[in-house]
């Protein structure tokens, strides 16, 4: 712990505090890059805009669990939803003081360029192209596909057991223009079935009109933990892609920030909050990490 910070002081007036601070600091670094270099007003930081308003304005999804849905009494729940109200927590010791604003897919990016949120926390890929419109954090995980299959019944019980099907085996997914290819890379001779939901494809699964669902692995570990008597993990899965939250560019101190607690919630102050959630959502156990010299730098 921080032996020098006054334990009566709240993380809130500290960051006040530093908000002068870093306007007296000036833009020399960034003036250091040329003269033709963009300067930054420190004080004009999001981070200050945010503290100064009294709450977190996140734009999130409702309908992916376990990233971001409702429960039965209406409120958001999801590993989406704990990240926001732990940047929450930080700002302002109270991890209620966070409003969710619920927008589709595609209005993640815009939603950050026209302000009208501070931060998307909604599951995003992170790709190079739309990190030429935002700026990610770092990411807080690593989704992939896999199949999952019927348990008790099923036809198969393994991904391997569904290749050496070959053209017995029917995989269905939510239909899309590369979903074919996503399959075939792996299970180039199996039949495709494409549905128009992940609801209706999980549907044909229960009826056993295909025999494996291909969906992301963050979701299959989701619905094994609700029902674990009833399906199984193929085992095995492909197409990797990261996970982060995503802050209009151009602002450093806010990006660093938020990057901050994400950090120190993988590794340090606010691990077992991060652990909770991974087991609780993911049934994922976090090794707790390692005293001494910082493990990410090993």
């Amino acid at each position: 712990m921080d032996n020098e910070r006054d334990d009566t002081t709240s993380r809130r007036d500290w960051l006040r505090l530093s908000a002068a601070g870093a306007a007296a600091a000036g833009v020399g670094a960034l003036a250091a890059r040329g003269a033709s270099a963009q300067t930054f007003d420190t004080s004009k930081s999001k981070l200050y805009e945010v503290l100064k308003r009294g709450k977190l304005i996140v734009g999130t999804g409702s309908t992916n669990p376990p990233w971001h849905f409702e429960d039965e009494t209406g409120k958001l729940q999801g590993m989406d939803i704990d990240l926001a109200r732990l940047i929450a927590k930080n700002l302002f010791e109270d991890p209620e003081k966070v409003e969710f604003v619920i927008q589709g897919s595609d209005a993640r990016i815009p939603s950050l360029i026209t302000n009208k949120v501070d931060v998307v926390v909604q599951w995003m890929t992170i790709t190079p192209g739309r990190a030429q419109q935002v700026e990610f954090t770092i990411p807080y995980y690593r989704e992939g596909v896999g199949l999952l299959l019927m348990g008790k019944g099923g036809k198969f019980k393994s991904f391997d057991e569904v290749k050496a099907a070959g053209a017995d085996a029917t995989v269905g997914a939510m239909q899309n223009v590369f979903i074919e290819d996503w399959i075939h890379e792996q299970l180039p001779q199996s039949k495709v079935d494409q549905f128009d939901s992940p609801e209706s494809t999980l549907q044909a699964l229960n009826a056993r009109r295909i025999d494996a669902y291909l969906a992301d692995q963050s979701a299959i570990r989701w619905l094994i933990r609700q029902f674990p008597d009833r399906y199984l993990d193929g085992g095995f899965g492909w197409k990797p892609n990261s996970y982060a939250s995503a802050v209009k560019p151009g602002d450093p101190i806010w990006l660093n920030w938020v990057n901050t607690v994400y950090k120190e919630a993988m590794m340090g102050v606010d691990f077992n909050y991060f652990a909770d959630s991974y087991r609780k959502w993911f049934g994922i156990e976090l090794p707790t990490p390692t005293v001494g010299y910082p493990s990410e730098f090993a």
